[in-house]
């Protein structure tokens, strides 16, 4: 099985979450992807994130239509800050069998070498890139050394212009969301009066 990793905060889930997904799945391919919202982002002070129960109902609701995407409460259910490291250990225990893809945004591969154990990271799978406006995949390898250059799949994609914290911004001042992200979400967030304190 080749089985494709998103994480991320999640806060909301929006369209072009779903939509790199989806183009992962069908250009690297996948079998499946399988979004894995963090409980404590090791990068963002946790009172600036709506409850993780929250942001993995809403990332549910929004990859159900999909029979190719799953969710996961890995982050959530495991103490402590969420660290990419142990959850793709996690996987590599639950799928012994699986090939694991790990999407992100091309931004983020210089930031790699950075995070928790990198080289543990790239033994134990293959870093998806999905282009951005304004970072190119050669850009991204001239801060990485080249032992980890070979473990990062560049994804041309269609860019969408959307941000989770525009999504909470305009809830916030009463603006419409909707073909921001799925209806589903649209729903639950005012329903739960999420995003309306500043």
């Amino acid at each position: 099985m080749r089985l494709g990793i998103l994480g991320g905060t999640f806060d909301p889930i929006h369209n072009a979450h779903l939509f790199i997904a989806e183009e992962a799945r069908v250009r690297v391919p996948l079998d499946r992807v399988v979004f894995v919202p963090n409980a404590v982002p090791p990068h963002k002070p946790s009172h600036d994130v709506a409850p993780a129960r929250h942001r993995l109902a809403m990332a549910q609701l929004a990859t159900r239509s999909n029979p190719a995407f799953d969710c996961s409460a890995v982050e959530i259910e495991r103490p402590g800050p969420s660290y990419t490291v142990d959850t793709l250990k996690a996987f590599k225990a639950d799928y012994p069998g699986a090939e694991l893809f790990f999407i992100t945004g091309m931004d983020t591969i210089p930031e790699i070498p950075t995070w928790r154990r990198p080289e543990e990271i790239l033994r134990l799978c293959t870093l998806v890139a999905a282009e951005r406006p304004g970072y190119a995949l050669d850009m991204a390898e001239q801060e990485l050394p080249a032992a980890l250059q070979e473990r990062v799949l560049p994804l041309p994609t269609t860019h969408l212009d959307i941000s989770a914290t525009e999504i909470r911004r305009r809830v916030r001042e009463g603006l419409p969301i909707r073909y921001l992200t799925p209806d589903s979400v649209v729903d639950y967030i005012a329903r739960h009066g999420l995003y309306t304190a500043g």
